[in-house]
């Protein structure tokens, strides 16, 4: 019965967040539902256990959520919103306008409309470590990217082919992924993002680059176009603080590897640290340009705005999220799927395989990364001791892969944005994504077997 209810309670979910509806409500919903039946009918299995409990197996269903709700925001839910906070200061100034300005330079000069589009992307991808929002870095390119590429004669749904995968990997000490991944396997973001990420991300965008420039190519020729007179109608954005704001988004990426076990720092630290430390140094910068004290301390409450925000958007998707796994794993519906997959007689490298392809599916129905990633990542590491693998061996590639599957989701909210901007259906964006993010899955299935 245990296994039937979590099953319907499962596809209940992804009917539901397929429809748009609230994730958070409906993953602490189903959480709740299946914390419920553990209450009802496995009275031998304690809702919390430990000191964590309340003496009643019944209160310790809403106890659950406190116990989580108070463990994320003091420690991985402090670290997102501080991040979220500081990229909406960084929006706010205008610094991540004039650090496009400054990396997208060599764009003026490149002639050949197919090598500026690739040139755009290995651009995107370096911006990604500083702005680490897909929706975010897609509006910030349709206003800054997107009219060079077009007066260049790039196509509009190549040119939103290139947007649609600007963050096509979460990736670096900033993705609220990335932290998750880290946290969760017990390491410093820096160590995550430097010895684990970065030579796939590194590799997979070489091999990203030339397969953008062929499949966008295919695609506007089997579309039959032939370029277009420019009309005035795309304007670029000139509106940027002094270029000297682009060092700002870097700080903390900067202060997070610097100090980091890497470099073999004698001092540590933190990413809210680096955060708030890059935070005073932005003030100091937008006082020396607006030469007015008393709003550049106004300015300040924009922080605190991305965090509030933050917290509203991710912090309580975690959580929620971990509340439906604490469910699963509770009625034993965990153990049942590694029990099924065992049986299956799939070598270790096949169930890896397997389980970051539905959770990629997963993305994509949801339309969203975070959404899959974090309703999974709190299962994983009892999944990996089922499998007696290294919890890392399965985490990296499902982090990973997970972000795929958004990006090819013609509903996720990044995709929706560019493609209302440039007047066209999200159908014919994630067409574009579709070629590019096959051949990233494939370069990420070369890596699960060869790890």
């Amino acid at each position: 019965m245990g296994i039937i209810l979590a099953t319907i309670v499962v596809a209940w979910v992804i009917f539901m967040i397929i429809n748009r509806y609230y994730p958070q409500a409906v993953l602490l919903t189903a959480g709740c539902v299946l914390l419920l039946y553990v209450y009802l009918f496995m009275g031998g299995t304690p809702v919390l256990g430990g000191k964590e409990g309340s003496g009643s197996n019944f209160l310790d269903i809403f106890q659950t959520i406190k116990s989580l709700l108070a463990t994320r925001v003091a420690g991985l839910g402090l670290m997102l919103m501080s991040i979220a906070g500081f990229a909406k200061y960084m929006e706010y100034l205008g610094a991540s306008k004039a650090l496009f300005a400054v990396v997208a330079a060599p764009l003026r000069l490149i002639r050949s409309p197919y090598l500026l589009l690739v040139l755009g992307f290995f651009i995107s991808q370096f911006l990604v470590l500083f702005i680490p929002s897909h929706a975010g870095l897609g509006l910030l390119l349709m206003v800054t990217m997107y009219p060079i590429l077009i007066r260049a004669g790039v196509s509009k749904l190549s040119a939103l082919g290139v947007i649609g995968c600007a963050q096509y990997m979460d990736v670096g000490p900033g993705s609220g992924n990335a932290i998750l991944a880290a946290n969760v396997a017990k390491l410093s973001p820096a160590v995550y993002f430097v010895q684990h990420q970065l030579p796939i991300f590194v590799i997979t965008t070489l091999v990203l680059g030339v397969v953008h420039y062929f499949a966008q190519k295919w695609w506007d020729k089997k579309e039959g176009f032939t370029g277009y007179a420019d009309d005035g109608s795309v304007q670029a954005d000139e509106d940027r603080p002094p270029l000297i704001f682009a060092v700002l988004p870097i700080i903390p990426m900067l202060l997070i590897l610097g100090f980091s076990p890497l470099f073999h720092s004698k001092v540590s630290m933190d990413v809210v640290t680096a955060m708030f430390i890059s935070t005073f140094v932005s003030m100091a910068f937008q006082f020396g340009r607006i030469r007015d004290f008393k709003e550049t301390m106004a300015s300040l409450k924009h922080l605190y705005e991305g965090m509030g925000t933050s917290f509203a958007t991710v912090v309580s998707l975690i959580v929620a999220g971990e509340v439906f796994a604490n469910g699963l794993m509770k009625i034993g519906a965990v153990d049942a799927m590694i029990n099924a997959v065992q049986r299956t007689g799939l070598g270790i490298h096949w169930l890896i395989l397997l389980i970051c392809l539905v959770i990629s599916g997963c993305a994509f129905l949801m339309g969203s990364g975070n959404a899959a990633f974090f309703s999974f990542a709190a299962l994983t590491p009892k999944i990996a001791a089922s499998l007696n693998i290294d919890m890392l061996t399965l985490l990296v590639p499902m982090q990973i892969m997970t972000s795929f599957g958004r990006v090819v989701s013609p509903i996720t909210a990044a995709i929706v944005a560019i493609a209302g901007i440039a007047e066209v259906s999200p159908f014919q964006v994630v067409k574009r994504t579709a070629l590019p993010m096959a051949a990233a899955a494939g370069i990420n299935i070369i890596f699960i077997f060869m790890h």
